[in-house]
């Protein structure tokens, strides 16, 4: 049995028009909509994202109020994955299967569902980072980009109150890798032994409940995430932080608030790791969380860090 990664999320929101122009100007693709009154995006790889108005009866319930994911669906890569997922999860609550797909209930209260990847392989041009001892661009520009256009899906954080419950459902019934932890406040996973640093991070905040933290996508380069930023800075959509970069994952980010729940992340050069990998308990710090980081965001006019009150 094998989990690819994410293959579309499922919101439901309370302003379906503002959180289409959100996801236009984030860099996402419109399409043509398979499914009455939701509006469809997606990526370069064809990962989908579905607009709901949030009260639609077609959604299971949410896990917290207002604008938020109400679904959230794996790939996988053949049907005796489906077949082997079915047996694993036949007795958790909300289990249900048809010809196509695998749903449940994860013990967060967030509705899985697990199909066929339909993503297909995206071919860019990225030009290489010179280094000392390693030169890869050679009478050539790094690029400058003034929007970005996200690749696939990345990687969804959620607050949980049971941390140790929710991983033992991802790791048990899913097969998902532990990463790296947080001692008592959190644990990176990732859905294949093989893979990037995290496809799900579960976070544990005392006092805070059931909730969407984050939903991250990637971009070819540290470029594009601080010119897709900056032009989201354009379009007066509020920086959360960035940019910066995560020491526990090496990744560049930058995060931007969202009309459709949580946040928004563009991100790159995240750690790829394999079964050689030995997850490291760490303490959780700042120091971990970021190496350095802008609050504010970058202006996209003036190229400065925004500042914000009197």
């Amino acid at each position: 049995m094998k989990i690819k990664g994410i293959e579309e999320l499922r919101f439901g929101v309370e302003d379906i028009e503002q959180a289409r122009q959100f996801l236009s100007d984030f860099g996402l693709a419109p399409g043509i909509s398979d499914v009455q009154d939701a509006v469809l995006f997606h990526t370069q790889n064809q990962s989908r994202l579905y607009l709901y108005d949030k009260h639609d009866s077609r959604l299971p319930p949410a896990f917290e109020d207002g604008s938020t994911l109400r679904t959230l669906v794996w790939a996988v890569e053949q049907a005796s994955d489906l077949d082997a997922l079915a047996e694993r999860l036949a007795d958790v609550p909300g289990f249900a299967r048809d010809a196509d797909s695998v749903s449940c209930l994860d013990p967060n209260g967030m509705c899985l569902r697990f199909q066929l990847s339909t993503q297909v392989a995206v071919e860019l041009i990225v030009p290489g980072i010179n280094q000392h001892g390693d030169i890869r661009r050679v009478d050539a520009p790094s690029p400058v980009y003034d929007r970005a256009r996200p690749i696939g899906i990345g990687h969804v954080v959620f607050f949980v109150e049971d941390l140790d419950g929710v991983e033992a459902f991802y790791r048990e019934k899913l097969g998902f890798q532990v990463s790296d932890r947080y001692i008592g406040k959190g644990v990176f996973m990732r859905a294949s032994v093989e893979g990037h640093h995290h496809d799900l991070f579960l976070l544990r905040v005392p006092n805070k409940p059931a909730g969407l933290n984050h939903v991250a996508f990637t971009v070819r380069d540290i470029h594009e995430v601080i010119g897709g930023g900056m032009a989201m800075n354009r379009k007066q959509w509020s920086t959360f932080i960035g940019p910066g970069r995560h020491p526990i994952s090496s990744a560049y980010f930058w995060y931007v608030n969202s009309p459709l729940g949580g946040a928004f992340e563009y991100y790159t050069n995240d750690d790829y790791l394999t079964a050689a990998w030995q997850p490291r308990t760490l303490e959780h710090s700042l120091e971990l969380f970021t190496e350095w980081a802008v609050e504010g965001g970058l202006d996209g006019n003036t190229r400065r860090q925004v500042v914000t009150g009197g």
